[in-house]
């Protein structure tokens, strides 16, 4: 049986060590977990702690670190630009669905046509940790605060930049173009697309404008089509 996992921000390397009050309650009110069973920590930043429970207390559990591997990243790293919806839950949807398949980035572009709403930001990484730990991943993607979209069109450091929109003109297939590339990074517009201006100006800022299909899809369906095209091919 696998272990459970849990997220440590900044774990401390000594040999004994205390978890805090939501990941002692977790792991001995909810699972039941008892002295000298095992378990793993990670920091969302590669590091995997394998550990044993020494002191099984509800709200200060100690634990003893056995092992530590640390993973290297994934060679393809997929970075996404996603315009947040007026309904939270469908964004909440798309952050843990995109940490699901692996994607290491993810920033919040404020488009001419996005809704104006209050992002609460704590709220959507605790999404991002419960993900990578259900889906036993050891790398949380990095979560922005919401950027203009005239900055995050020059960002440099991406081999291929790409911008999807609905407009009917000269577009490439993701599905073609996404393949064995390194660093990239995809622009996925509001409801309503992106606007005539923008998609020119993130052309001029060397994107590439792609289609993701025939078909009209939601904010949060384009970003996960595109993110999983680019993740898994």
């Amino acid at each position: 049986m696998a272990l459970p996992y849990f997220y440590v921000k900044d774990p401390a390397e000594d040999d004994l060590l205390w978890l805090d009050e939501p990941n002692s309650k977790h792991a001995i009110a909810v699972l039941r977990m008892q002295e000298g069973e095992q378990l793993h920590l990670t920091d969302g930043k590669g590091q995997l702690f394998t550990a044993a429970i020494v002191s099984p207390h509800k709200k200060k559990c100690a634990i003893r670190l056995l092992e530590k591997t640390t993973a290297t990243r994934p060679r393809a790293r997929v970075s996404i630009a996603i315009s947040p919806v007026k309904n939270t839950t469908r964004l909440e949807w798309f952050l843990e669905k995109a940490t699901e398949i692996g994607v290491a980035e993810i920033i919040p572009l404020i488009c001419q046509r996005t809704e104006k709403l209050h992002f609460r930001f704590e709220r959507m990484e605790q999404i991002l940790i419960s993900a990578m730990l259900q889906s036993q991943q050891v790398w949380k993607p990095q979560l922005h605060e919401p950027q203009p979209f005239s900055k995050v069109t020059q960002l440099p450091g991406f081999e291929r930049k790409w911008i999807a929109h609905c407009l009917p003109t000269s577009r490439r297939s993701l599905r073609d173009e996404g393949i064995a590339l390194t660093d990239q990074l995809l622009l996925i517009g509001p409801e309503g697309d992106f606007t005539p201006a923008e998609i020119e100006s993130a052309i001029q800022a060397n994107c590439i404008p792609v289609t993701l299909g025939n078909t009209r899809l939601r904010t949060e369906t384009a970003g996960m089509a595109g993110v999983t095209l680019l993740c898994i091919g």
